[in-house]
């Protein structure tokens, strides 16, 4: 495969000495499934149609952050696997030698028709959300009866070699908590590793509450009551999960958003499907990049753009979030309605 050469002149640095080096990109707000902590309600209210960026734009700004320092690019939602002609979008953004990175997250609902298309145009890394093996708990928690389409896709990215495969697991008290011995197991089973995400209070999780969060500490203490001792890996430097290594071998992480933030290392930004740049997962409003572009922004103007607004990003979200009282869901339902880029399904999560 042919890599396409980029210019680089130089890494954006924002305030707090952070490097622009991740790109998560939405390429669709739709999603196939109503998982109860991204989209607890009945209706939403969608992006237009016409504002959603092409192939042509996604690439155009791919390649004006790669130019100030972005290397790793994945490709989200909703469920990006919807977005029709996803395998030509991924053959062009493997071809770019900037992109150093390339990785997909998905509900899997689709992969098992996908997974080797996938991987021959050239996606390395596969990431995918299953939050319960049990069917009638899963169908309670997104709304379908979809789990054996999940495992079957799961199946089909094992057997076709991605160089990573992840199993993500927001882990929610007294819902899905029981389930994490079974999840490690599974995942080593398909040689992949399960991730513990602590729920989170973005977005559209109007159903948050503290008291629903299974904390990184009682994680750590259920494994090891079950498999012995966990070992901590070295530094995960601006990853967002911490990995650990249990006494079989298997491998897991940990994201810890909501008790340990890691926002001094934070090295990630979020494009919409209609090209509005967040620069955090908790902040209120983006940057319009898809008015510039349709405007017939240069790439320079794009380019200057970005370090500019990425030069002055100071954010700390979940930080911030520590320090709030009585600490509850970020928006609810009229702010979302308001805004629906507030959604975690609209920024990619």
């Amino acid at each position: 495969m042919t890599k396409q050469t980029s210019q680089s002149p130089g890494v954006s640095v924002d305030a707090l000495g952070r490097p622009l080096r991740s790109l998560r990109v939405s390429v669709i707000d739709r999603c196939d499934l109503r998982c109860a902590y991204c989209m607890p309600e009945e209706d939403y209210t969608w992006l237009p149609k016409e504002g959603i960026l092409t192939f042509d734009e996604i690439l155009r700004l791919v390649d004006a952050f790669v130019s100030r320092g972005v290397r790793r690019v994945r490709l989200t939602g909703g469920e990006p696997l919807l977005r029709s002609g996803l395998v030509d979008l991924i053959r062009d953004l493997a071809r770019r030698s900037g992109v150093e990175d390339l990785a997909l997250t998905t509900n899997a609902t689709q992969l098992a028709r996908w997974a080797g298309p996938l991987r021959d145009a050239g996606l390395k890394r596969i990431t995918v959300s299953l939050d319960s093996l049990k069917p009638g708990r899963f169908e309670t928690l997104t709304r379908r009866a979809a789990l054996d389409d999940v495992l079957k896709g799961i199946r089909a990215a094992s057997e076709v070699g991605f160089d990573e495969l992840k199993l993500n697991t927001v882990v929610m008290q007294d819902f899905n908590d029981d389930e994490l011995i079974d999840l490690v197991d599974f995942a080593t089973d398909h040689g992949a590793q399960a991730r513990f995400i602590e729920y989170m209070d973005v977005g559209g999780a109007t159903l948050w509450s503290a008291e629903r969060v299974v904390t990184r500490e009682d994680i750590l203490t259920r494994l090891a009551a079950h498999f012995g001792p966990v070992t901590p890996e070295p530094s995960r430097g601006a990853a967002p999960a911490e990995s650990f290594t249990l006494p079989n071998g298997a491998r897991v992480g940990i994201i810890a958003s909501t008790t340990q933030p890691f926002c001094r290392t934070c090295d990630r930004s979020r494009l919409t499907a209609d090209g509005f740049w967040y620069l955090c997962l908790y902040a209120g409003d983006g940057i319009d990049l898809r008015s510039m572009l349709r405007e017939g922004a240069t790439a320079e103007q794009l380019t200057t753009r970005i370090a500019q607004v990425w030069g002055q990003r100071d954010d700390r979200g979940a930080e911030q979030r520590l320090d709030v009282p009585e600490r509850g869901a970020l928006y609810q339902i009229q702010e979302l309605r308001q805004d629906p880029r507030r959604e975690m399904h609209t920024r990619g999560g």
